[in-house]
């Protein structure tokens, strides 16, 4: 039987060696956040990204200050740090 993850960490490496880590609790969450990424990449606008452990709080960033993500299933109850 397959594992189905708890949730989704993304880490979002920016411009500037930064990097971030929020998570999603579906990756289809994930995804539909991602095509505003790159949506509005164009536009030089702002992106809202959700902290995780802050409802209603976002971190804001630039589209093109994202130069890199990786996104990990997390299948455990316990988070690593």
């Amino acid at each position: 039987m397959p594992r189905t993850p708890r949730r989704y960490a993304v880490h979002l490496h920016l411009v500037g060696g930064q990097t971030e880590r929020v998570h999603f609790p579906k990756l289809e969450m994930f995804q539909e956040w991602y095509q505003g990424v790159v949506n509005a990449q164009g536009q030089g606008g702002f992106v809202n990204v959700p902290l995780s452990d802050l409802d209603g709080e976002y971190l804001v960033v630039r589209p093109e200050a994202v130069i890199g993500v990786r996104v990990e299933p997390q299948f455990s109850s316990v988070d690593d740090a």
